[in-house]
């Protein structure tokens, strides 16, 4: 059954390396290379969500050869800005760390 009340949020939303069509849904500036689970989680809690669930262990539908991770959010606003949101830590974060 379909859950409206929750957002999956997928590591592979924010992996530079990858085009739109393998499941990139932001522009390249706002993404970073091969995204990590616990940054993803750092960066969720940083941008002031909640998780309610994550996983390492699956795979991402439009590459199922490869393991990726997502977490679960609750749905506060539109998935677009939650994303959006979360990029901006990301990319911070990995600034601060290649410095």
């Amino acid at each position: 059954m379909k859950d409206y009340e929750h957002v999956v949020i997928w590591l592979d939303y924010f992996n530079k390396t990858l085009p739109k069509n393998k499941g990139r849904k932001l522009a390249k500036e706002k993404c970073i290379f091969d995204p990590s689970l616990n940054e993803l989680i750092d960066a969720v809690k940083d941008a002031g969500f909640e998780i309610k669930e994550s996983d390492d262990k699956v795979r991402f539908p439009k590459r199922p050869y490869v393991r990726s991770g997502y977490v679960v959010v609750p749905k506060g606003s539109s998935k677009t800005k939650i994303l959006d949101k979360i990029s901006k830590k990301l990319v911070a974060k990995r600034a601060k760390q290649s410095k």
